[in-house]
């Protein structure tokens, strides 16, 4: 509290406390009335009068005008640091404790950027656990308490709320606002390179997922060229898994493997245990993607139990859909199968607390999230990926009912999302199947779907891509 009233009580306070007159406060500087008129509330002390006061009272101007002391405000700021070592190293859960303790002590304090800190740490609790709408409304109100300041200190909330949509299945709209704010702070001219560096990574996932791979490609330069720029080893390492992505689809593995390689070693150093998941998930992609299978299982499944480990229940089950396409490949189709059904199934115990224990399917203890967590409104691109093993491994058994079912129910998912390079594989394999079955037309209708999707520029509602920073003189 700040206001005039607040102030005198303080100051009545303080000199009753040290057995001090109105005369021996105000001397030489003020008179005893004016110390009465302050203490009634009725006047607000100048900052001069402030400093006289404050230091006959053996106070600082700061808490007598806020009745904080300089040191809460250190031990609130050291308390969200160590929050945020926890989330990092431990369990997303024990963070979010943690984090909400301190909103309401920032709260409590009136100090709105360490409320704002503690709210970008709920939220990024949030996103690891799978709770999306809760992490979207948690980087909103981080983003309305920082409302008048510059927008590179708002750009990690939009970043989380884009990321929050992107694991949603709304691509569109996660590219909508990451473009946004490119282009503002590129307009304005605020060429911070910390900030335009988390945009730009950022928006390299929702292109790739929507087939725009040209703009993923372009975003990556822009952020490779930005990397030196850039002192936070975090951003840099982010910066590197997310290049790795475009070289990937580009064919470049053994590069993409070197880029990943670099951002895990930064992870190690730094500690950071989902994002070192990230790194192997990734790799366990890249290995798929080149053939080599059995490693490929092999970074999988580390990254499923080092995420199962810290609960991160989305992500958890998102590894699981791509094991399980790589256990499929190396002809483990029935493990495969046994792995994607419950991520589709009703709610039931956490499946990442499942796995963290060694369990398959038994419950592990309470769970806030459900093990299968794969809907339209939660992780929709990877539900859609489930579908469509699903409907391969019954499509191999002969269960062309069954495959039509999944392959119809992964069409669905993924329309809505825009997941275009995915829509148009799904589109064939679908006509390929109601070919077979004497459906021509409904196969032609499926193919002319497919192409409509491929040939689409997977460009976001936008227009043009959003102009890059000017190159540093």
């Amino acid at each position: 509290m700040t206001g005039p009233r607040a102030i005198g009580r303080r100051v009545l306070r303080l000199r009753t406390e040290r057995g001090l007159t109105q005369r021996q406060l105000a001397e030489p500087a003020y008179t005893a009335a004016y110390v009465s008129t302050l203490e009634a509330g009725r006047v607000r002390p100048s900052d001069a009068a402030l400093r006289h006061l404050a230091e006959r009272l053996g106070t600082s101007p700061d808490e007598l005008a806020t009745g904080r002391s300089p040191r809460a405000a250190t031990e609130l700021r050291m308390g969200l640091t160590d929050a945020r070592r926890t989330l990092t190293t431990g369990a997303a859960r024990d963070a979010a404790d943690a984090f909400a303790a301190l909103l309401d002590r920032a709260r409590h304090l009136a100090l709105p950027a360490e409320q704002a800190t503690a709210l970008l740490g709920l939220g990024d609790c949030a996103l690891e656990s799978g709770e999306l709408a809760t992490a979207r409304q948690r980087f909103e109100e981080a983003e309305r308490i920082l409302a008048d300041e510059p927008l590179p200190r708002r750009v990690p909330a939009i970043r989380g709320r884009a990321t929050a949509h992107l694991l949603a299945g709304e691509l569109r709209y996660s590219c909508y606002l990451l473009e946004s704010a490119l282009d503002e702070l590129n307009a304005a001219g605020l060429h911070d390179p910390d900030a335009l560096l988390l945009l730009y990574t950022a928006a390299i996932a929702p292109y790739m997922d929507m087939g725009a791979h040209a703009r993923a490609a372009q975003a990556a330069e822009l952020a490779l060229a930005l990397a030196p720029r850039v002192a936070d080893p975090v951003l840099v390492a982010g910066m590197h898994r997310g290049v790795a992505r475009t070289l990937i689809a580009e064919g470049r593995t053994a590069e993409a493997d070197a880029s990943l390689a670099k951002a895990q070693e930064l992870y190690q150093q730094l500690h950071i245990h989902t994002e070192l998941a990230h790194c192997h998930w990734m790799r366990g992609y890249v290995h798929a993607q080149d053939g080599d299978l059995p490693r490929a299982e092999e970074e999988l499944r580390t990254a499923r139990s080092m995420l199962a480990s810290k609960r991160a229940a989305l992500f958890t089950v998102q590894v699981e859909v791509e094991l399980a396409d790589v256990l499929r490949r190396r002809g483990k189709t029935d493990e495969a199968r046994e792995l994607l059904r419950p991520l589709l199934a009703t709610p039931g115990p956490t499946r990442a607390e499942s796995v963290a224990a060694g369990q398959d399917g038994a419950a592990a203890g309470p769970a806030a999230e459900p093990a299968g967590g794969l809907t339209a409104e939660r992780g929709a691109v990877h539900a859609g990926g489930a579908h469509r093993l699903l409907g391969l491994i019954a499509e191999e058994r002969g269960d062309l009912e069954a495959a039509e079912e999944h392959y119809c129910a992964a069409l669905s998912l993924l329309e809505r999302s825009g997941a275009a390079g995915d829509l148009a594989d799904l589109c064939r394999l679908l006509g390929d199947l109601l070919r077979r079955t004497g459906r021509v037309e409904a196969a032609l209708d499926a193919y002319r779907t497919g192409l409509g999707h491929r040939a689409a520029p997977g460009t976001t509602t936008l227009g043009p891509a959003p102009a890059g920073p000017p190159t540093p003189h």
